[in-house]
């Protein structure tokens, strides 16, 4: 299968900036409280319906993936650049760190408890993102439990809003749209958080939805 020209400019770009990117977040989620709240959230609803296996998808240096782990979850990392999975295994030698694409995981039909996907569906194209979240409703057991972070916009009717990411194109995303996505998938949401900008977000509200496969 050929690969997209969209995966290959982000790996490329991801690649190039790795060292870098694992020193601004080296700290983790210490100056985020609403964030960590989401995903204790995430990690309470996964653990309280049996705990299966957690998937960490465009998990970079691996910093949240062994925050999921101390919340007391079977979590794992995947990344599509190697030199991140190469930072994060590094960082975190007791964890399960893989390369691979999000949009084909090497993961059995039904075999998750949870997917992760914070701020990885940002260089998604629009028209690529359904079959996406199909993926992960593929690979998450019924009653799994989905938390999705990105940038987001005000506009529904709008999916999608293009801006220029320092790695590669990217996406901010509606919040409704992509919720009503999530349901056209199977995938029905359970809670959402937008939350204001800080400085270094460049203005743009911050969307976590979470959402749970039928």
């Amino acid at each position: 299968m050929i690969e997209p020209d969209f995966l290959r400019t982000t790996r490329t770009g991801y690649d190039s900036v790795a060292v870098r990117y694992a020193e601004l977040f080296a700290d983790g989620l210490e100056d985020y409280p609403l964030d960590r709240a989401m995903l204790t959230a995430f990690a309470e609803l996964v653990r309280a319906d049996g705990g299966g296996p957690v998937a960490d998808v465009g998990c970079g240096p691996g910093h949240v993936t062994a925050l999921l782990r101390s919340l007391g979850l079977n979590a794992s990392g995947i990344d599509l650049s190697t030199e991140m999975v190469a930072l994060a295994r590094k960082a975190h030698p007791d964890l399960r760190f893989e390369a691979g694409s999000m949009s084909a995981l090497d993961v059995a039909d039904g075999a998750l408890g949870g997917l992760l996907a914070r701020y990885s569906i940002i260089h998604t194209p629009p028209e690529r993102l359904p079959e996406l979240l199909a993926e992960f409703h593929r690979v998450l057991a019924p009653g799994g439990h989905l938390l999705l972070a990105f940038m987001a916009h005000d506009q529904p009717s709008a999916p999608a809003e293009s801006f220029d990411h320092k790695v590669a194109l990217a996406y901010r995303w509606s919040p409704d749209r992509v919720a009503e996505l999530l349901q056209e998938t199977g995938l029905v949401e359970t809670a959402r958080l937008l939350r204001a900008p800080k400085e270094n977000e460049r203005g743009f509200p911050q969307a976590h939805l979470l959402a749970r496969r039928i």
